[in-house]
């Protein structure tokens, strides 16, 4: 078995009384075991959209037109919703979503919500489960009386940590962070990101993560794919986006130019004129035309397909 994750074409829209909304149009790509996937991109390209379809739950009115999401060999996408949940979530693959806050029931202990997971999966006593939480709460760093706490007295780190020691403790081979460190402190962040990196070495785990912030995402992530309009543009190796061979899609070329740098002198920094396209309805063309100062004829009218350039360097733009 070569891929840990291969999705292949897929697409998944919001059907709203406007129309289909194309959050995931055509997305195909591979991650290997043990690798860490760093997905980036603007407000509204679709980042979220495919964190939760990977776990065959998109938000609702969203449902899959196309495509197969196949997890260690298995298409996950066909199914059945209560075999999903009870042998796929949080088994294989696990989500740590965006705001700790959100995820948490605030009249619930952290123990209850915790046990309220492993009864999903593990028929397990009660002594066995506390001993269970107690054990992942360590590896993240907290203490076991957390677990007698209500998340409003927790801190946003702490908050955090609890969030993904859930998403741990049934041993996922895949763990999905959607911007684990947004309205966190600049000490917390890193608290947290040298956290994941420990847990990632001690689990053997594989990661998606999804952030705006890209010079966080050359620290932690091995690849990075980048999304514009519901489609990933580019992907390839940090030295394919960061180094010396560089980003060839002008989408990702801007996105760098518009990030600060502490080891290279940046003279201004750049941003990118415009607004994404709105994704309901039919697209002619790449969707970056109207912002692209390196447009040509053939971009209006055909849209790039997605070629690999070099191994493992992927790109959708007419001028590659």
């Amino acid at each position: 078995m070569s891929h840990l994750l291969e999705v292949k074409n897929l697409s998944m829209f919001y059907h709203t009384s406007k129309g289909r909304v194309k959050a995931i149009n055509d997305i195909s790509f591979n991650m290997n075991y043990g690798e860490t996937l760093g997905v980036v991109g603007e407000s509204g390209c679709g980042k979220t959209s495919l964190g939760t379809s990977l776990l065959a739950m998109p938000t609702p009115p969203g449902r899959f037109e196309s495509g197969s999401v196949i997890l260690e060999g298995e298409n996950i996408l066909t199914m059945k919703d209560d075999y999903i949940r009870k042998n796929i979530r949080w088994s294989k693959i696990s989500m740590v979503f965006q705001g700790a806050m959100n995820s948490l029931t605030p009249v619930y202990t952290i123990e209850n919500q915790m046990i309220e997971t492993l009864k999903v999966h593990i028929d397990m006593d009660k002594v066995a489960a506390k001993n269970l939480i107690a054990e992942y709460l360590s590896y993240v760093g907290l203490s076991p009386d957390v677990m007698n706490r209500y998340p409003h007295e927790l801190s946003g780190g702490m908050k955090q940590r609890v969030v993904i020691a859930t998403a741990l403790f049934l041993k996922p081979k895949l763990v999905i962070l959607d911007e684990p460190t947004t309205a966190l402190d600049v000490i917390v962040q890193a608290e947290i990101i040298n956290l994941l990196k420990k847990l990632k070495r001690d689990f053997n785990l594989s990661f998606i993560f999804i952030t705006h912030d890209l010079a966080l995402e050359s620290e932690i992530s091995d690849r990075i794919a980048v999304m514009y309009a519901g489609k990933i543009v580019e992907i390839g190796s940090n030295e394919n986006i960061y180094g010396s061979v560089g980003a060839k899609h002008p989408y990702t070329q801007k996105l760098l130019k518009a990030t600060p740098s502490i080891s290279k002198k940046v003279e201004h920094l750049e941003f990118i004129e415009g607004t994404p396209p709105d994704l309901v309805g039919d697209f002619v063309g790449c969707r970056f035309y109207d912002r692209c100062e390196k447009r040509i004829d053939i971009c209006e009218a055909n849209d790039p397909l997605f070629k690999e350039m070099s191994d493992g360097h992927f790109c959708a733009c007419h001028l590659v």
